[in-house]
């Protein structure tokens, strides 16, 4: 229980990558704050599996694209619970495409979720973190952000912005005591990828090292270990891919 008495803030936490987080981190001790954009049923659920195990949760939507809804729900969150300790900036979404075929709209939506709500949310955790000279911030990036992908240029570029953010914030907020890290993972088995062909799935697990796909619960272990120690680690982007940058 590294995290009793800790509070975590968990973007985008109704599915996927960021219900592991959510459950992982509740599993540790935190009281859990489950951010979801749409999805309250989803979101609701998880709230119920982690008070199933006695942890405290408490969903709330909010639009980390939107600066207004995400500083309403950081009130709510230090109204409620008096503190944030970890955030975790996992909300995002994808568009993809060649780039003379993506819209405007497409880039507007994906750098606004994916890397203007980091700013957001970020921006409204520190005013818990640096008066009390603490705090971890973990963002998820993507090996997208590293090594690029056709297709992928808008989600790339979104990516690749998260891990400029993390090291030039990590410097800034170290004499704080506020870690700032990021994690890439790799080809995890969420929705966006169970929807591909059987096919392609296996030709991707042919091209990671390790075999296979990705879980979100093996991205979930590596935010844990920056959530619950790792207090000299800061500025890092950890890679999460079963060897994917590695061979390509």
């Amino acid at each position: 229980m590294r995290l009793k008495g800790k509070v975590a803030l968990v973007t985008g936490a109704s599915r996927g990558i960021g219900r592991a987080v959510a459950e992982a981190l509740g599993a540790e001790g935190a009281a859990v704050v489950v951010n979801y954009a749409q999805n309250r049923r989803a979101a609701e659920e998880v709230v119920a599996a982690l008070g199933a195990r006695g942890v405290p949760a408490l969903a709330l939507q909010a639009d980390v694209a939107d600066y207004g809804a995400v500083n309403r729900m950081v009130d709510e969150i230090l109204e409620q619970f008096g503190a944030i300790d970890v955030l975790v900036n996992n909300a995002g979404i994808w568009r993809g495409g060649r780039l003379q075929k993506v819209t405007k709209a497409d880039w507007d939506v994906v750098i606004d979720t994916n890397l203007k709500g980091v700013f957001n949310c970020t921006q409204a955790v520190l005013r818990s973190m640096v008066p009390r000279k603490q705090g971890k911030i973990i963002n998820i990036s993507s090996v997208i952000g590293l090594v690029g992908f056709p297709g992928d240029t808008i989600y790339g570029a979104s990516k690749a912005g998260i891990i400029g953010f993390t090291k030039s914030l990590a410097k800034e907020l170290a004499r704080y005591g506020v870690t700032v890290n990021a994690v890439a993972p790799g080809i995890i088995a969420t929705d966006m990828n169970q929807a591909l062909d059987e096919k392609v799935r296996e030709r991707l697990a042919q091209s990671i090292p390790l075999g296979r796909l990705g879980t979100p619960e093996d991205v979930a272990e590596v935010v844990c270990f920056l959530a619950c120690g790792a207090g000299y680690v800061t500025g890092q982007v950890l890679v999460v891919d079963g060897g994917y940058t590695m061979a390509n």
